[in-house]
C-alpha cells in the first residue's frame, strides 16, 4: 500500500475494474436512466465498459448528469470570475458549502466549460459508507476526509491530507477543492474554520506558511441557491443547536439529505471565483508575526471574499423583511415572488412554531446581513 490508499481517488488503472464492478448496482442504474432517459441500457453498459480513465468518466457520465440535474430541478446556472483562470494551472478552491454533493459538481461542470483544471474534491467519509457510494465518490475524484478520530488519530489524518493535497497541487498539476468548514452552513452564515487552514498549513515543509500558502493558489469561492433544497431537513439540527441539545443523525439522514440536495428545486444558482490570493498574503505575513495570527487573518480574507461576491437572490431579501417585519428590500423582489416564498414556508414547516419559523427565516436572511456589512462600510 502508498501512504495514501486509505483516501485517495482511482487511479485511471483502477477504472475501468471499479465500473465493472458496480455497472449492475441499482443506483447506478438510476443515475443513467436519470442522465439518458432516451438511451437504452445495453448502449450506456457498453460505453461504460470502455472507459478507462477518471476523465472519461467525468465527462461523457457525471458531466451529463450534472446538467441533466440543472435541467430539471433548477432555473440555470450563471458564473462570474473563471475568466481570470489560467488554463493547465491548478489552483486550490476554498469555498462555502450548502450542498453535499452540487457544491463541487457544479464548480468542476464550469471548470471543464471553460477549459480549466478541473478538482480532486474532498469528501466526509461519513457520506460515503455504502459500498456503490464509495466507488462513485473515487470514479469522480473524490478524496476521503476521515471523520470520528480520537484527537491523535485526528492529528496523523490531517498530516496525511495535507501532505496529498500538497502532491496533487504541486507535483500533478491537480485543482483541489475544499469546504471552508467541515459540514455544511446550516444557518446562512458562511465562516471559513481556522482548522482548514491549519491542517492545510501542515504540508508547508521548508517553506514559511504564508510562502506555502502563495504556492499551492488559493481562490476563494461563493456559491448561492435562490432555494435551498435541504432547507426544511436543516431545522432539526438547527432547533436543537438554538436549545443546547446535542443532535443525533437519523440513520439515513446524510444520504436522504444528499439525495434532496440533488433532485429538489433550487431555482437559479451562481458561482463566483475569487482571485487568486498573493498580495493579501504578503500583507498578512508583514503584519502579524506568529502563525495562528496569520490564520485568523487568512480567514477573514477568504470570508471576505466569499461574502462579498455572495450572489443574493429575492428570497434572500424576502426572508430578511419577514424576519425583521420590514419593507426594507420589497424593491428587490415581486408581490408573485413573495407569496411563492410563503407559501414554501409553510408546505416546508410548522408555522406555528415560532422558534422553527424564525431558524428557516434567518437561514435565508443570514447572508444579506453578511453581505451588507460591506456594503455599508464603502
Amino acid at each position: 500500500m502508498t501512504k495514501f490508499d486509505a483516501i485517495r481517488p482511482f487511479y485511471d488503472t483502477e477504472v475501468n475494474e471499479a465500473i465493472h464492478s458496480c455497472i449492475n448496482n441499482p443506483m447506478m442504474k438510476a443515475i443513467m436512466a436519470f442522465t439518458f432517459p432516451e438511451v437504452d441500457e445495453q448502449v450506456w453498459k457498453e460505453q461504460l465498459k470502455r472507459t478507462h480513465s477518471i476523465r472519461d468518466f467525468q465527462c461523457n457520465f457525471i458531466y451529463q448528469s450534472v446538467k441533466k440535474v440543472l435541467e430539471k430541478s433548477s432555473e440555470g446556472l450563471t458564473t462570474s470570475g473563471f475568466e481570470k483562470l489560467e488554463k493547465n494551472t491548478a489552483y486550490l478552491f476554498i469555498s462555502n458549502h450548502r450542498d453535499i454533493i452540487l457544491d463541487t459538481s457544479l464548480l468542476n461542470v464550469c471548470l471543464f466549460d471553460h477549459g480549466l483544471v478541473m478538482t480532486a474534491s474532498a469528501i466526509g467519509d461519513n457520506l460515503v459508507q455504502k459500498d456503490f457510494l464509495k466507488t462513485l465518490s473515487r470514479l469522480n475524484r473524490n478524496f476521503l476526509v476521515q471523520r470520528g478520530l480520537s484527537p491523535r488519530e485526528l492529528l496523523e489524518s490531517s498530516k496525511l491530507m495535507s501532505e496529498y493535497i500538497g502532491q496533487l497541487l504541486l507535483r500533478e498539476n491537480r485543482s483541489v477543492w475544499i469546504a471552508q468548514r467541515e459540514g455544511r452552513t446550516k444557518d446562512g452564515n458562511d465562516a471559513t474554520h481556522s482548522g482548514v487552514l491549519k491542517m492545510l498549513a501542515m504540508g508547508s515543509g521548508e517553506y514559511s506558511m504564508m510562502d506555502y500558502f502563495k504556492r499551492i493558489k488559493i481562490v476563494p469561492v461563493s456559491i448561492s441557491y435562490e432555494y435551498d433544497p435541504t432547507d426544511a431537513l436543516k431545522m432539526p439540527q438547527l432547533m436543537a443547536a438554538a436549545n443546547a441539545e446535542k443532535y443525533i443523525k437519523e440513520k439515513n439522514e446524510d444520504f436522504i439529505t444528499l439525495l434532496s440536495g440533488i433532485i429538489g428545486q433550487k431555482k437559479r444558482i451562481h458561482i463566483h471565483v475569487g482571485d487568486v490570493l498573493e498580495k493579501e498574503l504578503d500583507v498578512i505575513e508583514q503584519e502579524f508575526d506568529n502563525n495562528n495570527k496569520q490564520i485568523q487573518a487568512l480567514a477573514q480574507t477568504i470570508d471576505d471574499s466569499i461574502l462579498q461576491s455572495y450572489k443574493l437572490w429575492p428570497t434572500n431579501y424576502i426572508a430578511y423583511d419577514l424576519l425583521h417585519k420590514t419593507n426594507t428590500y420589497s424593491n428587490c423582489y415581486t408581490e408573485a415572488e413573495k407569496s411563492l416564498f410563503e407559501r414554501r414556508l409553510e408546505m416546508r414547516i410548522d408555522e406555528k412554531n415560532a422558534q422553527m419559523v424564525e431558524s428557516f427565516l434567518a437561514m435565508y436572511a443570514n447572508p444579506v446581513v453578511n453581505k451588507m456589512k460591506y456594503e455599508n462600510a464603502i
